[in-house]
């Protein structure tokens, strides 16, 4: 195994704590290989995706339950991301996925559940997650679980304006 394929997956702990490693890869979507940040960003696309086609919530409806969601994601994915670091012993692990969910679902706040802006929402927070301008990469320097989280945390607000301009632009 190279070097590069030990880093890009998680390591047998001697002792893993379940519910953080559960929350850090979003139940198993940052398992997915390659890129487990898409992975990550898909899966929470889909959850999106699904509570819209399922539920039909009004667009109130919809904004209430992906802002529930990011409070959530952020509030128990900042503490799970650290344990999953530790437990790990890797600075931000790419497994880690629930900072990619919590981005995502931000730069789908105020989106009508269709397809098209939920890949119009996902190319640009993907595209802002991997480019990381000012001051996402800075973010990252925050201690442990608060830097892997409030990166993507900014590359979902940077997706968020990008997107809700081009929503004023086309209608």
């Amino acid at each position: 195994m190279t070097s590069s394929q030990q880093a890009a997956s998680p390591p047998v702990a001697a002792r893993k704590t379940v519910w953080a490693w559960a929350v850090a890869t979003f139940f198993g979507a940052g398992l997915g290989k390659p890129g487990h940040g898409t992975w990550g960003s898909v899966a929470a696309v889909l959850l999106w995706g699904a509570v819209g086609y399922l539920f039909h919530p009004t667009p109130n409806g919809l904004l209430l339950v992906v802002f529930i969601g990011i409070v959530l994601s952020i509030a128990s994915g900042v503490p799970a991301a650290t344990i999953a670091a530790r437990e790990s012993g890797r600075h931000d692990p790419g497994f880690v996925v629930i900072d990619e969910v919590a981005g995502q679902w931000i730069a789908l706040l105020g989106s009508p559940a269709d397809w098209r802006h939920g890949l119009i929402a996902l190319i640009l927070f993907r595209l802002f997650d991997i480019t990381k301008p000012f001051p996402v990469r800075q973010l990252e320097r925050l201690p442990e679980g608060w830097g892997i989280v409030f990166d993507d945390v900014a590359a979902g607000l940077y997706a968020l304006g990008v997107a809700s301009l081009l929503r004023l632009w086309i209608h």
